[in-house]
């Protein structure tokens, strides 16, 4: 065994835990089973940009480039991943797919399908988006038009003219409704719960930013004291035919796990009448959806913004020492529960998801390098 620590994924995160060890003196070995860097980054929709600004979203040791939007798109964040790994010289092994891992000796056994690599350090960073989340509706066999995850959404392209329902209200599901009223669709978003909403900005700094608040106050006074202003800013989510939530956005991040939608444009589309919001759905007959609320529109396509879960069993096995009883990491950022073995950026933050990243990746750098000392 040699004293090389791997990193599984080579996204951000798995990018910023190498930049970091590499730092320290360490040479970690990158896998990732893509064809190229960036892990989603590269196959987000066309229209996605950071709902945190640019000089809150680089990662340790490089900041984003001035000439970069205020929050960056897409195309700029994955041009800043190439950057950054050229910086720090991180060469990943790309088309190497983690079929297993296992506890061996001190260390830890990596299966790359026949191969096997030892380590004594072992870093997951494969992202909270792991696998599309769909879910399970009644009647959704006999839907005969297009049907697709958000992770597969591009563009409005060939949607125009048609019905369209998005299902759920997180941020993607709020930029694809925009995307495709745009693009010339009839779209509905079937809203089955109740949402927390914030403005992209208030007095003119990121929403995201607000985040600090958590660390003068406990995050239920922090959501106290900009409630107020939120609802001056863009009223409640019941002025959008929406569902007021019953805790506020950083308790729901906190208690949840769940990001409330910051506004990038889809709430004055409910309101001009370009995107119509409907309650859950009922069920699914052909091209109808009936929703909760005993309405029904027959729809040409349905995409799915449902979210991502994680599930790390199927490499792991089931570990209760680390894993819930979903697979999900208990700890991100930091000593897992079992030697060797660490996860980065597994639990969403207020703060913005770049930035947990880079705290993340430091934190789990400075403690792998203390052990090598």
């Amino acid at each position: 065994m040699t004293n090389q620590p791997i990193i599984v994924g080579a996204g951000a995160a798995g990018l910023a835990v190498a930049a970091c060890l590499k730092q320290g003196g360490l040479d970690p070995l990158v896998l990732d089973k893509a064809q190229r860097l960036g892990g989603g980054w590269r196959h987000h929709y066309d229209r996605l940009v950071l709902h945190t600004s640019r000089g809150r979203s680089g990662l340790p040791g490089m900041e984003m480039p001035s000439h970069y939007s205020r929050y960056p798109t897409r195309a700029q964040v994955v041009d800043y991943l190439d950057g950054y790994a050229a910086k720090f010289r991180i060469g990943p092994r790309l088309g190497a797919e983690v079929t297993g891992a296992d506890r061996r000796g001190r260390g830890w056994a990596v299966h790359l399908g026949d191969e096997v690599i030892e380590t004594p350090h072992l870093i997951f960073a494969t992202g909270i988006a792991m696998i599309p989340d769909l879910p399970d509706l009644p009647g959704l066999d006999s839907f005969p038009g297009l049907t697709l995850h958000s992770a597969d959404y591009r563009n409005a392209d060939g949607f125009a003219g048609k019905r369209v329902l998005v299902v759920g209200f997180g941020n993607s599901a709020g930029d694809i409704a925009v995307d495709l009223a745009e693009g010339g669709a009839r779209v509905d978003v079937a809203v089955r719960g109740p949402v927390n909403i914030l403005p992209k900005e208030l007095f003119g700094i990121p929403i995201t930013s607000f985040g600090i608040l958590r660390r003068v106050f406990p995050y239920p006074v922090a959501d106290a004291l900009t409630q107020p202003v939120v609802r001056m800013k863009i009223g409640r989510p019941s002025d959008y035919g929406l569902q007021n939530p019953p805790k506020g956005p950083l308790s729901q991040i906190i208690e949840d796990g769940k990001i409330p939608l910051i506004d990038m444009g889809v709430l004055a589309a409910i309101k001009a009448g370009q995107v119509a919001v409907r309650p859950g759905i009922a069920r699914i007959d052909g091209e109808q959806v009936s929703f909760v609320d005993g309405a029904g529109a027959d729809y040409d396509a349905i995409v799915f913004a449902t979210g991502y879960r994680q599930d790390m069993r199927p490499i792991l096995g089931a570990l209760p020492e680390v894993l819930d009883i979903d697979g999900r990491p208990k700890v991100s950022g930091g000593p897992s529960g079992l030697p060797g073995l660490w996860f980065c950026s597994y639990h969403v933050s207020p703060s913005g998801q770049l930035a947990q990243m880079g705290i993340e990746a430091r934190a789990i750098a400075d403690a792998i390098l203390r052990l090598c000392a």
